[in-house]
């Protein structure tokens, strides 16, 4: 809430839409429906309450990098219309648009590329230059079938583009997987997700993970008694204290 990033790990054998059902039954019912950004796969989504699904539009851009070689042409084609909405989206970051004009942004530089491309891909179909059975005319097909939540950023603000920053701090977990040789216990575990928790949240925030978490150590009891203002975006640094001549 409040525009603060927050990064939460959890380890278990649960899929990603269990998770994301246990995660939201924390969230206060009034609140209007979160944006869940994910790949396509249906075990990502909840089951049991309602969400505004956006898809990953490098997930739907990877499928064709992978078929470059067979697909020069067609694939450089719908790169370079990927490129155009990315270029977009980095000029709204630079110009820290607010998230209603982001999106009417979008729609007046990103919004036609998006249909051109569209039209582009269902005309090749129609005119059967490209066999639907084909690697392209699959990718064509992902595209077609996740329309709606690939192009949320054309329709409600915030809708980010793709899931890249979950993707990175996925990298976080695998790395402390291999340090810790992995966990011996669920116990050891959630352990692990609270520190990359914290730590990543910290990042997220512009905070130095390894002072944040000395100075909780530190000051464990000024920390129980006022825990909003040790929250990693309202933290100070603690001065270190001055030597004292001999």
């Amino acid at each position: 809430g409040q525009d603060r990033q927050v990064v939460l790990y959890t380890t278990g054998a649960r899929q990603a839409g269990q998770n994301m059902d246990r995660l939201l039954s924390q969230r206060d019912a009034q609140r209007p429906a979160p944006i869940q950004m994910c790949d396509a796969l249906p075990s990502n989504q909840p089951k049991q309450f309602h969400i505004i699904l956006a898809n990953c539009l490098a997930h739907a851009r990877r499928k064709f990098l992978e078929i470059t070689e067979p697909f020069p042409q067609e694939v450089e084609l719908v790169l370079y219309a990927f490129q155009y909405i990315y270029a977009n989206e980095e000029e709204a970051t630079r110009a820290t648009l607010t998230p209603q004009q982001r999106l009417q942004f979008h729609q007046l530089r990103s919004a036609f590329v998006v249909e051109g491309l569209f039209a582009w891909m269902r005309a090749q179909i129609s005119s059967t230059m490209v066999e639907p059975n084909s690697q392209l005319g699959q990718a064509f097909s992902y595209m077609f079938k996740h329309r709606e939540p690939l192009t949320l950023f054309l329709r409600v603000p915030n809708a980010p583009l793709d899931n890249n920053v979950c993707e990175r701090v996925l990298k976080r977990a695998i790395l402390h997987r291999k340090n810790s040789l992995f966990y011996k216990t669920s116990a050891g575990a959630e352990v692990g997700d609270l520190l990359m928790s914290v730590i990543s949240t910290c990042t997220m925030n512009g905070v130095n993970p390894l002072l944040y978490l000395t100075d909780v150590e530190k000051h464990a009891t000024e920390v129980a008694q006022n825990i909003k203002s040790w929250l990693p975006w309202n933290y100070v640094p603690k001065p270190s204290p001055t030597a004292q001549p001999p």
